[in-house]
Order: C-alpha cells, then structure tokens, then sequence
C-alpha cells in the first residue's frame, strides 16, 4: 500500500527506510514459528535492498503489536535515530488490531521525539525535525465496519509498479501463507487495489492514497513534503479537504440551536 511512494521519494533523491513491526512469525502453516521468523526477515531485507531502502528489524510478534510503554520506548528509539522529515504509516482504521496499533504507536513515537525527558530503549537523544506523518488506504481500501476509506491525497505509482511488484514478490512464504488460508495472490491484489485507487484519482492509472495527519506537534500547519517531493505524481483530493471543513460547521450550527 506504500512502496510506490518510497520508491518514488528515492527517485526524487531521498534516502528511504523500511520497517516491519512484526516479525511474521503466524505466516506459515508449514514451518514453525522461529523458522518462519528467519525466512521473513531474509525476504524483508531482499525486499528493502531491492529498493535501496535501509532496514529496520521488526519489534513484535504477529497479533502481539499492542500499544504499550516497552513497544512505544523501542519505536521511539528508531525514530531519533533515523530522524526522518516524512513518515508513511498504516491507517488508523484497518480490518487487522496489528495495523491499527501500528499507526498509533508511530504517531506517539514521533510526537514523543523531541522530549527530553522522555527516554527511549536504547536510550537515543531527543530531535527536533519537523516531521509530517501520512497514513496510507487501508487493506480492502475499507475500515472494519465496510465503510470505504476515501484518501485525502493520490500519489502516481504508474511508472513504479514493476519495481513496486518485484519488493513485493520477495515475500513468497506469505504467499504461500494466503494461498492456504484466503485464496488470493497478494500481487495481484496489490494491482487491483492500485487501480481502483487509480480510478477513483480521476488521473492515474495505478495509486497509491494517503491521508495527512494533523500537524500539531508534528510540523508546520502548510507542510505537505509529499506535494513537493513528487509534484505531478501528487494529486490532492479537493472534496476530500473541502470534507474536512464540514463537522465543525455542523458543530457551530447546532452550538446555536441546541439546549
């Protein structure tokens, strides 16, 4: 749901970096869980190599990604030390609790990383880089009640889905994985999902949609690096920010009338 976006950051010069949460250590029905871990941690580094993306060994087990102080700590460690200007994250509605968790504790971590009373695990000093966060579509392009997630913003990743394909591929065991247990190829699901958010860009082909977090405690209220990194292949969703506007509108309306 992110990689063409990565890949097309590097394009624009940036250095890029790649993290797994879990370890992948449910995704066999086959091999037990140690070896399993091992042959997802070969294919995730394939994977980040492949893209020429630094990577980060994960912090948790598969359905174990919760939302506390020892997880939040060893996050927030990574996050001084690589001091990143964009980050790109789950959604926070998702069908899987590890997706949703994930997203919270990167927000945390990062609102956490310029505190210097708060200590991370190893310890890592505190930094002050402006940090914009974008939480990408979730898988099924729907939250948990059906609902579709509509994103606020399309990146292009037309001319970066064979690359984007290929870091996918690296991960066959989790083929194999969904073969048994749903059905699917996880490739062409990747394809399916890129051109329905495509089409609904009005422009691209194949996309990749990302909602912006609230700046507060991030960065400037403006800063959308996204935008200016990618230019063209960054289309914002004008509903989508007209949208954004009308809850608090409602909100006063009814200030007004209610008793």
């Amino acid at each position: 749901m992110m990689a063409g976006t990565l890949l097309l950051l590097q394009d624009a010069g940036w250095q890029i970096h790649y993290m797994n949460m879990s370890s992948g250590n449910l995704g066999s029905m086959i091999l037990p869980a140690t070896a399993t871990v091992r042959v997802r941690r070969r294919e995730a580094q394939k994977s980040a190599k492949l893209m020429g993306a630094t990577w980060h060994p994960p912090l948790c087990q598969d359905l174990e990604v919760f939302y506390d102080s020892r997880t939040l700590r060893r996050l927030a460690a990574v996050v001084r030390t690589v001091d990143p200007s964009i980050v790109l994250t789950h959604s926070p509605q998702d069908y899987m609790e590890d997706h949703m968790n994930t997203a919270r504790l990167t927000v945390t971590a990062l609102f956490g990383r310029s505190i210097p009373n708060y200590r991370t695990t190893p310890p890592r000093a505190p930094v002050e880089t402006g940090v914009t966060i974008y939480h990408a579509s979730p898988h099924g392009l729907r939250d948990g009640l059906r609902r579709q997630v509509v994103p606020g913003a399309f990146v292009n990743t037309t001319t970066v889905r064979d690359r984007k394909r290929a870091a996918l591929a690296c991960h066959a065991s989790q083929q194999h994985f969904l073969d048994a247990t749903q059905g699917f190829s996880y490739l062409e699901l990747m394809d399916e999902f890129s051109r329905t958010l495509g089409t609904l860009s009005g422009t691209f082909p194949h996309a990749e949609g990302w909602r912006r977090h609230l700046h507060l405690g991030f960065c400037d209220e403006r800063a959308d690096p996204l935008r200016d990194a990618l230019g063209d292949n960054y289309l914002v969703n004008s509903a989508y920010e007209q949208g954004l506007e009308l809850p608090s509108r409602t909100a006063n309306r009814d200030s007004r009338t209610a008793i």
